[in-house]
């Protein structure tokens, strides 16, 4: 292909992808400048790196990076080791394995806000899962800021895994079996297999989701503001946090709100910086 046909074929998405990425970062930039108030759209001033310098002297939003790191740091291994686990376990199945396939997804096909409201009501007065610990400690359980946060990463797990078990699982039915049997054949045990055979093998898709997984879980909102909402200040995320500054009827600061998305997107580079300069080495690695 010449390069005036690459050029015509590529404009169009390119032009598409410019509209709906870089002109909103663009204009979230320059709002984060300004002293823009929700209550009052129409008057804006340029305050430069103010907001910034304000958000970085607030201890909410350090208390919430905290939370969120430590979210991203818990979740994302417990979500990709039970994925792999139950993906493994079902691969072993034979018959039956539309209704364990079902059953498995069931989570992760629910609204995000819905089967939040189900999983809190299962902790909260009268829900399932209160009754029998009250039933088996004779003490009520109640949600507060001692176990919000177990819940909340709880809540996460339960909703998530299933995007890496379908991703890991769709991986497994494409590894040649000859290698398996090969490997078997060689006197090698599941864990050797496992780590050598079918690890290598899903290299590239464990990668993938684990990329997916802790861009998702930096920026989760959904289960965290229906569990938190405005009483456990303690258990706000970013994506909480910045909803809350920006759009609260009283204070409405949308110009600090937009810094913080900013810093917030910044910081999802960060974190994803590391993987993606390892797969580039392996990738260089591979072809030489």
């Amino acid at each position: 292909m010449d390069r005036r046909s690459f050029t015509f074929f590529v404009l169009p998405s390119v032009s598409v992808m410019t509209m709906l990425m870089v002109v909103p970062l663009g204009t979230t930039i320059w709002l984060s400048l300004t002293d823009l108030l929700l209550r009052d759209l129409d008057n804006s001033s340029f305050i430069g790196l103010a907001n910034y310098s304000e958000v970085l002297r607030d201890p909410a939003f350090w208390r919430a990076t905290r939370f969120t790191l430590a979210f991203v740091a818990i979740t994302v291994p417990i979500e990709m080791t039970l994925g792999i686990t139950f993906a493994l376990l079902l691969d072993r199945v034979g018959r039956g394995r539309s209704i364990y396939l079902a059953a498995i997804l069931l989570p992760f096909i629910v609204t995000p806000v819905v089967g939040t409201l189900l999983f809190r009501n299962l902790f909260s007065r009268g829900g399932l899962v209160s009754w029998l610990i009250e039933l088996v400690t004779g003490t009520p359980f109640v949600i507060d800021g001692s176990n919000v946060r177990f819940l909340i990463m709880l809540h996460a797990v339960w909703h998530v895994t299933p995007f890496a078990f379908v991703a890991v699982f769709a991986g497994l039915q494409t590894l040649p079996q000859e290698r398996v049997e090969a490997a078997a054949i060689d006197g090698g045990k599941f864990r050797e297999i496992f780590w050598h055979v079918t690890i290598p093998h899903l290299k590239s898709i464990l990668f993938f989701v684990a990329i997916i997984s802790i861009m998702d879980s930096y920026r989760v909102f959904d289960s965290v503001f229906v569990f938190a909402g405005n009483r456990f200040d303690d258990s706000h995320t970013l994506s909480v946090y910045n909803s809350v500054v920006a759009l609260d009827a009283k204070i409405g600061r949308l110009g600090k709100g937009h810094a913080i998305a900013v810093l917030t997107v910044i910081g999802i580079f960060a974190a994803l910086v590391p993987f993606l300069v390892r797969s580039y080495k392996e990738q260089i690695a591979d072809r030489t």
